[in-house]
């Protein structure tokens, strides 16, 4: 029991400390304020409110950050799964392997565009695609690939992209999370043919709302998917192929280009209280009730945008968090095969075992970088006191 606990247990009468939070935005707003309030002022004096220069500013802005050719915005992550998917030609008929342990949009683009998605189990260390199990699913309808870098850490690219190039397959980084995370030594969104972002405001690098990006180094694409994004146009009102309304505000680029300029302060916070948990968990010994994030070797740069561990108690363990005023967050329930959305697929329980079990354990604790050491000590002992009071056995 930590001594908070027993203090409180000695003297009832104790006031209960404030719940936390679980993404504190206002701590980080605090930090930029004045910058945020000169960028919106800016695009409200230009009265420049659809794409434009903030938005082109911002592209290349970001497209040297991340090392790619080009970067082309849209209105959000799911937006920027789709279009990468119709730039690529893919639609009725074809198939595409992805992982069924991720956010929805993942395979919801692929439905969207008419393409049916296939999945596969993921690596039960990393949560990320397994590619060892691509092989046995491909078939002459599949047509591309999309791994996912899961809460941060990067899917492993090397087998993907082997075989995709051996199979002529495209491959399309769903990098919603991990913006900012290497493989390699290389960004995210880089080796592909497509990198895609998601700038939804919980993500390291949030907007004031959705917002989402495009990477690729293809010339050819890259001119396909800023016409996609304007229904279809290259001059206006001449539309050369069918496209859709997907465009990146101008209030948000401006938003985003202030923020671009923290995301490596803010990526090594996340990575510093990541490693602070880590180190206490190890120190209590409480590993062996809960299993901490880690990555396979070090081609793997984590940004932790969830630290999520795993605990076959882990409902139990959630629930007795929250009666702490401790929050936390279950990514993901119910894996994608076993949506009622994608029933007409016909996977059943037990398909991707290793998938379906994750999703019974994992938990994911706040990490943002304006966790105080305070704070994330009410979680770490929390935890132990927990583990004490379930009697779980320790090293």
């Amino acid at each position: 029991m930590s001594q908070v606990a027993q203090a409180r247990e000695a003297n009832p009468a104790v006031a209960p400390l404030p719940p936390l939070d679980y993404l504190d935005l206002k701590a980080q707003f605090a930090t930029i304020r004045e910058e945020v309030f000169a960028a919106i002022a800016r695009v409200m004096e230009s009265q420049h409110f659809i794409l434009g220069p903030e938005v082109q500013l911002f592209e290349e802005e970001i497209a040297a950050k991340l090392g790619v050719d080009h970067a082309i915005s849209c209105a959000s992550g799911t937006d920027a799964l789709i279009l990468s998917l119709l730039a690529a030609g893919i639609g009725s008929g074809d198939e595409v392997i992805t992982t069924p342990f991720s956010f929805i949009a993942t395979a919801g683009s692929i439905a969207h565009v008419g393409a049916k998605p296939v999945f596969v189990d993921i690596d039960p260390v990393t949560y990320n695609l397994d590619s060892s199990l691509l092989e046995s699913v491909i078939t002459e309808k599949t047509r591309a690939i999309i791994p996912v870098h899961l809460f941060g850490l990067p899917a492993d690219l090397v087998p993907i992209l082997r075989i995709a190039r051996e199979r002529g397959l495209s491959v399309i980084e769903d990098a919603a999370q991990a913006i900012g995370s290497r493989y390699e030594q290389q960004n995210v969104g880089k080796l592909a043919d497509f990198g895609c972002f998601s700038f939804f405001p919980s993500k390291n690098l949030g907007g004031a709302g959705d917002g989402g990006l495009i990477t690729t180094n293809n010339d050819a694409m890259a001119e396909r998917l800023r016409m996609l994004r304007v229904h279809g146009s290259k001059k206006k009102y001449h539309h050369e192929i069918l496209g859709t309304n997907s465009r990146l505000d101008a209030l948000q680029a401006a938003i985003l280009r202030v923020k671009l300029r923290h995301l490596d302060q803010w990526a090594s916070g996340r990575q510093d209280r990541a490693a602070r948990y880590c180190q206490a968990f190890e120190d209590m010994q409480l590993t062996p009730f809960i299993t901490p994030p880690q990555a396979s070797d070090d081609r793997f740069l984590h940004v932790y945008n969830q630290f999520t561990i795993r605990c076959a108690f882990r409902d139990e363990l959630k629930n007795f968090l929250k009666q702490h005023g401790i929050p936390t967050e279950v990514y993901y329930p119910l894996c994608l095969h076993l949506q009622p959305a994608f029933a007409s697929l016909g996977y059943k329980k037990g398909d991707f075992p290793i998938s379906e079990n994750a999703s019974h354990e994992v938990l994911s604790l706040p990490v943002y970088p304006e966790l105080s050491n305070e704070q994330q000590d009410r979680v770490i002992h929390a935890i132990a006191e927990f583990a004490a009071r379930r009697a779980i056995p320790r090293n």
